[in-house]
């Protein structure tokens, strides 16, 4: 099975790879970027401020423990239990691979650090405030999927890697949606008779 896997993730990543001219190069290395996504979380802090006023505290405060949780996970705990090489440190596959400005990311690969940050937080808000902001899932996964692009694009990540990454982050946005909700939804009150 695992072979079946490696040679699709393989064949795959190849495909992606190798479709590239430099438009697309600087396209998928700004979306791959730390710091290249941060107007669009402005953006979403003061959107989610205006709607949710006092309650947009929270919402937003939790945001910081799970991407933690989510990178530390990924990247501390299961990274290094697994020591899958990426593609780029692969022997025999890393010769294959077109990279951008010479970019060959960490030396293991699975899962995605990328991949599982922005399954995150992106399934937490969806969870939690496409109520009130119809149009932000609109928004916010097709950036989520061009990042996950963007990693097997630049040869740092097999297709693979995404899935668990992406399945990792909204389980664990799924997890803080429900946290939140128990913690600030109103409890009904309950009256207590004595007799």
């Amino acid at each position: 099975m695992y072979e079946i896997i490696k040679r699709w993730d393989d064949a795959i990543l190849l495909f992606i790879n190798n479709h590239h001219n430099s438009f697309w190069d600087s396209a998928m290395w700004f979306a791959s970027g730390i710091l290249s996504w941060f107007p669009l979380y402005a953006l979403l802090i003061i959107v989610i401020i205006i709607k949710f006023k006092k309650q947009s505290w929270l919402l937003i405060l939790l945001i910081i423990p799970l991407i933690i949780a989510s990178d530390q996970i990924a990247s501390g705990i299961i990274k290094p239990l697994v020591q899958r090489l990426r593609p780029s440190h692969e022997p025999g596959l890393d010769n294959l691979l077109h990279y951008v400005h010479q970019y060959r990311g960490g030396l293991y690969s699975f899962p995605s650090s990328h991949a599982s940050n922005f399954f995150a937080w992106v399934t937490y808000l969806a969870l939690t405030v496409a109520k009130k902001i119809r149009w932000l899932p609109y928004l916010i996964f097709p950036v989520t999927l061009f990042v996950c692009y963007s990693r097997v694009y630049l040869g740092v990540h097999y297709p693979s890697d995404i899935l668990a990454g992406a399945a990792l982050g909204a389980f664990l946005g799924w997890i803080l949606s429900k946290f939140y909700y128990y913690f600030n939804v109103p409890k009904k009150l309950v009256v207590n008779y004595e007799p």
